[in-house]
C-alpha cells in the first residue's frame, strides 16, 4: 500500500505539471492554428475551452468502459487479498495505456464539437486542425482517472459569478465586472477542491 501511494503521488505530480504545460504551451499553439480560420478571438478561446471540456468528458467515459472490462477480467484471476479489486484495476490500467482507444476518443470529441450550439458550424472551421491539443487533453484526462482520488475539471457556465478561488481573470477582462462572460481554460479539481485555477473573461 505504501508503494502504491508513492507511485500515485508521483503520477499525480506529473499529471498536474502536464496540465499546466498544456495550458501554457499547447493552448497557445492551438490559438495560433485557429486564428487564420476564425477572426474573433472570443470564438477561438471558446473553441479551445470546449475542446478541453469535451476531451475530459469523452476520456472519462472511455475510462469507465475500460475499468469495467479490466475489473471483470481481474475478478476471475487469483490476486493479493491486501489489494482491492478497484486499486488493482487502476494500477493495471495505468500500466497498460494500450487499452485506451485514443483515436476513437479524439473522433468523439470532434463530433461533439461539430454539433455544439456555441461553436461555428463545421463548414466554417475543421476542428481536426487542433487535434494535437485534443489528443493531449484526452490522454491526460484518461490518465488522471487512474489516480486515487481521480482529478477532474470544473465545467463553467456563462454568466456565473466570478470565483477568485477558482479562476484568474484574463488580461482583457473588465476587472470590476462580477460575472463571467466566457471561460478560457477550466480549473483542475481534486474532490471538488481547486488545485489549479482556470481562466475566465469577465465583462459587464
Amino acid at each position: 500500500p505504501c508503494q502504491t501511494r508513492r507511485a500515485c503521488a508521483s503520477r499525480r505530480a506529473c499529471l498536474i505539471a502536464r496540465f499546466n504545460f498544456i495550458y501554457a504551451k499547447e493552448r497557445l499553439d492551438a490559438e495560433a492554428i485557429l486564428r487564420p480560420y476564425v477572426c474573433n478571438m472570443e470564438v477561438v478561446q471558446r473553441i479551445i475551452y470546449i475542446a478541453a471540456v469535451e476531451s475530459f468528458h469523452a476520456a472519462k467515459m472511455a475510462f469507465w468502459k475500460v475499468k469495467v472490462s479490466v475489473k471483470e477480467t481481474l475478478a476471475v484471476q487469483p490476486c493479493d487479498i491486501v489489494t482491492s479489486l478497484e486499486v488493482a484495476a487502476l494500477d493495471y490500467i495505468a500500466c497498460h495505456k494500450d487499452l485506451y482507444d485514443l483515436r476513437a476518443c479524439i473522433d468523439e470529441v470532434i463530433s461533439s464539437m461539430n454539433i455544439h450550439p456555441k461553436l461555428p458550424c463545421p463548414a466554417e472551421v475543421d476542428y481536426y486542425v487542433i487535434s494535437s491539443l485534443i489528443r493531449e487533453m484526452c490522454s491526460l484526462a484518461f490518465s488522471m482517472q487512474t489516480l486515487i482520488p481521480a482529478l477532474d475539471i470544473a465545467v463553467g457556465v456563462d454568466g456565473e459569478p466570478f470565483n477568485k478561488c477558482m479562476y484568474y481573470r484574463s488580461f482583457d477582462s473588465d476587472f470590476s465586472a462580477p460575472l463571467v462572460a466566457y471561460h478560457v481554460w477550466p480549473a483542475l479539481l481534486e474532490k471538488d477542491v481547486v488545485i489549479v485555477k482556470g481562466e475566465v473573461v469577465t465583462r459587464r
